[in-house]
């Protein structure tokens, strides 16, 4: 049972820092959105051209039909797919500086 559970996790579930800050984004105003989106498309310039690639197929698959919080908004899809493929340390430095800024516009 719980090797079931840690096989269902979401990709970002093993790191908190990445966890809080896909959180915190998720409950974001749009316009906070739109500037986090922005930011990790920024990301693309650290990511190989063959992943951009497969970045694209899944873009085209699931925007707007998916289930998750960002299938319905296909940059946003990018951005987090962007994220998601690129490495531990990207991924962690990317959700810092998200953190960050969120942050900041909360308080």
């Amino acid at each position: 049972m719980e090797e079931n559970q840690t096989q269902n996790k979401r990709w970002y579930d093993n790191d908190p820092i990445l966890k809080e800050a896909l959180e915190l984004l998720r409950i974001s105003s749009d316009d906070e959105k739109d500037q986090a989106k922005m930011f990790l498309i920024k990301m693309q310039e650290e990511v190989a051209a063959e992943v951009i690639e497969r970045i694209h197929d899944i873009v085209t698959r699931f925007a707007g039909n998916g289930n998750r919080w960002y299938d319905n908004d296909p940059i946003m899809l990018k951005a987090i797919e962007l994220l998601r493929v690129a490495d531990p340390k990207t991924q962690r430095h990317a959700a810092l500086k998200l953190l960050l800024a969120l942050e900041e516009k909360s308080l």
